[in-house]
């Protein structure tokens, strides 16, 4: 079986070296490498060293050097076949039919490959020629010197529709291999291909191998449409696969055996090129949104890839766009960090006027993913200045954490959040807390008849209302939240803040949210199962049967959208008394009391008491709360 070189390097990169070879020798991490005991050769002091930046083992007891495949091949006497079958299984992937069209292919991306060299060496000689007299000129003012191009494969594309073409013709290429490369343009008129890149200041564009796969140009007419223009798809390049400056990124890590560096992910080739010119790992994936097979290659080489985007708007759009994608495949070794550049300056910027120091110092200062991402939430939400908006930030909060697959991940993004969510909002002395609210309300029940002494007759029959009369409907409440978890969800900061209006189901109350809280998108069997768990089979069992004293509209076997807004209607009255209590209670012990606005309140409360007890709740039309 034959296996093409595309196959080998994508086996290759969704393996860790260190993860293969750790399984038969044991391993200690040592700076960026790892070291253990030859498995070669009997020894008591560790000479052999596994580099997963540079894809290789090495054994100085023995001179043994190579790969995870030749690993296999030599500690466990495989055939390369063999150990690539091996391999290719723990990766996930299909092995190759044994096609003679796929060696066809592959023979005919070499050849491409061959010509992109070619293009880049002519690229390279232009820069230097009469031609290139402005981008020499330009590549001065940026402060990138003679001696850095040839590291950086720089060239020039001449303004002329078939210099390139012309030049590699000459060569033995033939024009419609030069369109398949995406050198040349095929124009859909069906004229003759012409240089797709013209008067522009030449990138070239390496895989993970270090082969050119494509090119960049950055156009020298200030008035070119496209000030940044990238190759297209082609059988050699794949853009959302791509990182622009990986193989030089990676030789910067591995140089630096002993640092904690990671990998840092910029917006444009001048500025990986000043990054990698300070010693900064730096890619960029040319333009476009991070891509998921991008974040797997970036997590390949470090753990916590920094991302860092421009200060504008449209930085500041792609860093959420990054997010965005990244969240479902965090894992807790696999993250992202940011780093913000002082006075909204790039890295080229900062590297040309303050030097490499000073860039890797604003480098080495980053915010981690989660709170970046509660800033970039914050600002979604803002102004902050009314309860729903308030309550919108929070819910954005719980739907970023819930994107997140690894459940204990999840979890802790979600306190961190609420942490940093009520630290916008210092608690005082006459503001309720979850678990305050029910300590308050046993407080205020077995207190009202001193607090409301003097008041009417039905006021004093309000007051009792949710612990005496209506507790059938309390029960309806309680049984319609179980059969329809998304409105636990949908209402969980109101039942967080007042319970269900019942002392004895405030525990209840808390764990129903909490089981909620923690498994989004629960269905009814999961909450009931969830809830015996934890010890409330009794009060199950109770509220069943309480419920079906009041006949609600909600709890019928085949309810419908109606019946749905009757269970909120019914729980939104039911805080609302809450509330009207609490703030009635509140008020009488206040000393500038009131009394017109108290009256109000009272009156406010003493309607929805009657509301409630002449069962117009469950009528044909009614579906909303008393104004």
């Amino acid at each position: 079986m034959k296996f093409s070189d595309q196959f080998i390097d994508e086996l290759k990169a969704r393996l860790r070296p260190s993860d293969v070879i750790g399984r038969t020798v044991k391993l200690k991490r040592q700076g960026r490498e790892y070291v253990g005991l030859s498995p070669f050769s009997k020894e008591k002091s560790p000479s052999f060293f596994v580099n997963d930046d540079k894809g290789f083992f090495h054994d100085f007891s023995s001179g043994k050097h190579g790969d995870v495949i030749s690993f296999l091949q030599e500690t466990e006497r495989l055939s390369f076949v063999e150990a690539v079958q091996r391999l290719a299984g723990e990766a996930g992937m299909a092995l190759p039919a044994d096609d003679p069209q796929e060696a066809q292919r592959e023979q005919r991306r070499q050849g491409l490959s061959d010509w992109m060299d070619l293009a880049q060496k002519w690229f390279a000689a232009n820069l230097r020629r009469t031609s290139g007299k402005a981008v020499r000129e330009y590549l001065a003012k940026r402060g990138l010197p003679e001696d850095q191009w040839e590291r950086f494969g720089l060239g020039y594309a001449p303004n002329d529709r078939e210099g390139l073409k012309q030049a590699l013709v000459q060569r033995g290429a033939k024009p419609g291999e030069l369109v398949e490369a995406g050198l040349l343009i095929a124009p859909e008129s069906g004229g003759q291909p012409y240089d797709r890149f013209r008067d522009r200041l030449m990138f070239p564009i390496l895989d993970a191998r270090g082969r050119i796969v494509s090119f960049g140009g950055r156009a020298m007419n200030p008035d070119d449409r496209a000030k940044y223009l990238n190759g297209p798809e082609s059988p050699l390049f794949h853009k959302g696969a791509t990182l622009y400056g990986l193989p030089e990124a990676r030789r910067i890590l591995g140089a630096e055996s002993k640092s904690d560096q990671s990998i840092v992910v910029v917006e444009g080739y001048m500025d990986v090129i000043a990054c990698q010119r300070a010693g900064i790992p730096a890619v960029a994936a040319m333009g476009t949104a991070l891509t998921e097979e991008q974040m797997g290659r970036l997590w390949r080489v470090s753990a916590e890839p920094v991302l860092c985007f421009d200060g504008d708007a449209a930085g500041q759009r792609a860093a959420a766009r990054a997010i965005e994608r990244a969240l479902p495949l965090l894992k807790p070794d696999k993250s992202f960090a940011f780093a913000s550049l002082s006075g909204g300056k790039d890295p080229d910027d900062i590297l040309r006027e303050q030097g490499a120091g000073i860039l890797r110092q604003q480098m080495s200062v980053r915010t981690p993913l989660v709170d970046a991402l509660f800033e970039i939430e914050k600002q979604a939400a803002a102004p902050l200045d009314t309860p729903e908006r308030k309550a919108g930030l929070k819910l954005r909060l719980r739907k970023a954490a819930a994107a997140i697959a690894d459940a204990d991940l999840s979890a802790a993004y979600r306190q961190h959040f609420f942490e940093r969510y009520d630290a916008l909002w210092p608690k005082s002395g006459a503001q309720y807390t979850p678990s305050d609210a029910g300590r308050d309300l046993a407080r205020h029940r077995w207190t009202k008849a001193r607090r409301l002494e003097g008041a009417s007759e039905e006021g004093r029959r309000a007051h009792g209302l949710l612990m005496a009369a209506p507790k059938p409907l309390v029960a309806a409440v309680a049984e319609g939240l179980l059969r329809n978890p998304e409105v636990v969800q949908e209402k969980m900061e109101t039942l967080s803040a007042q319970g269900l209006g019942d002392d004895e189901l405030m525990a209840f109350a808390k764990d129903m949210i909490k089981v909620s809280f923690d498994i989004p998108g629960a269905d009814e069997g999961l909450l009931r199962n969830r809830l015996n768990a934890l010890g409330h089979s009794q009060t199950l069992d109770l509220l069943a049967k309480t419920a079906a004293k009041a006949s609600a509209p909600f709890l019928r076997d085949d309810p419908d959208d109606a019946a749905r807004d009757q269970l909120i209607s019914a729980l939104e009255m039911l805080v609302k008394i809450l509330t009207l209590n609490r703030a009635l209670d509140v008020m009488k012990t206040e000393d500038a009391f009131d009394f017109p606005v108290f009256s109000n309140l009272k009156a406010e409360r003493d309607a929805l008491a009657r509301y409630l007890a002449s069962g117009a709740l469950w009528s044909e039309n009614a579906s909303g709360a008393v104004h």
